[in-house]
């Protein structure tokens, strides 16, 4: 994983100066998030993780303050780096198809920070009521993507005024700072353990919808249904669940070790997810609803909305596979070092 091994480097920066050569092999840390992961993924289902999910979200509180803070802390130094209104200069930091596609890869990643649609239904059946369960989610959803997108813009409006078009993809793991080490470390820390929870919010449904249809096609099965007591009955371990969450988590660190593109890779599933996801299906849910009539300025509206997003979606797509496309002309599998 690309925090801890920006822990292991910072540390290593620190001691030996940042000429020192302090790269090493990603594989290690992605094999340790995994087996961690496995560890979690055997927690029954989603409200089994309402603590992890708290921690999260405090996690990822502490380490985009901290990214906020050192970037004005730089601005204000004076240290910035070269800025301008359209940001990478063609012809001096890049040509002018790699901006383009940089840019929609930029969206794709976008569009991957708020693609929280998939969970929010998952989310929603774990709320008590009373009040009723849609009017708490409204609320909730409308903070978090207020406060998030709060953080969004000053993240990246901070950054690129701190470091300029030599700003790197991550301000924490790219190593724009080094200084105070101790608090790069403990920020990539909160990162790690940010997402530890984030995995499991976005596998949980997957597990789920699987073992539901598992339960329902062999209702009689004991290898889908039983449950076995562990730890003198705290703990149960069911035959499907243990074999097929670890194999889920297995295969998408193996995913993860084959094809380390982090932001390439990022910004794809946020593309090919963000228009069925997040725009078409609540705008047609909503459409089906409130019984909207085809061919209303309201119908036209939603769907030239649902349209453009979707071409976003498939340019960011595309972008991203350029990218990942790039990135393999230079890649030896398993073995990344950075």
């Amino acid at each position: 994983m690309a925090m801890s091994r920006a822990v292991h480097k910072a540390n290593c920066f620190h001691n030996k100066g940042h000429a020192a050569d302090c790269s090493t092999y990603d594989t290690m840390y992605m094999v340790v998030f995994g087996i961690v992961q496995i560890f979690f993924s055997q927690l029954p289902n989603f409200s089994d993780l309402s603590w992890l999910s708290i921690v999260a979200a405090i996690m990822s509180f502490s380490y985009s303050s901290i990214a906020v803070g050192l970037s004005l802390a730089r601005t204000i130094s004076g240290r910035s780096g070269t800025t301008t209104l359209t940001g990478t200069e063609i012809g001096v930091d890049v040509d002018s198809a790699q901006k383009v596609w940089l840019a929609l890869q930029a969206l794709g990643n976008i569009a991957f920070a708020y693609s929280y649609s998939m969970i929010l239904i998952e989310i929603q059946d774990t709320v008590k009521s009373p009040p009723a369960e849609n009017k708490t989610m409204k609320k909730a959803t409308l903070m978090g993507v207020t406060t998030t997108t709060a953080f969004y813009m000053l993240a990246g409006c901070l950054g690129y005024s701190a470091f300029g078009n030599a700003a790197p993809g991550n301000i924490l793991t790219g190593f724009g700072f080094y200084e105070p080490y101790w608090l790069i470390d403990f920020a990539n820390v909160c990162i790690v353990v940010h997402l530890v929870g984030a995995y499991q919010v976005f596998s949980q449904p997957i597990f789920a919808a699987l073992e539901t249809a598992a339960a329902k096609r062999w209702p009689n099965a004991r290898f889908v249904t039983r449950e076995h007591p562990l730890v003198a009955g705290r703990f149960h371990v069911n035959l499907l669940r243990l074999t097929w969450r670890t194999a889920f988590v297995v295969v998408s660190t193996v995913l993860a070790i084959v094809l380390p593109f982090f932001n390439d890779i990022l910004g794809f599933l946020g593309a090919i997810g963000f228009w069925p996801l997040t725009v078409y299906y609540p705008v047609e849910m909503y459409i089906r609803q409130r019984r909207i009539q085809k061919y209303t300025s309201r119908w036209v509206a939603l769907q030239l909305l649902s349209f453009l997003c979707f071409l976003v979606s498939l340019a960011s797509a595309v972008a991203s596979i350029e990218g990942v496309t790039e990135s393999l002309k230079h890649y030896v599998p398993f073995k990344t070092k950075s």
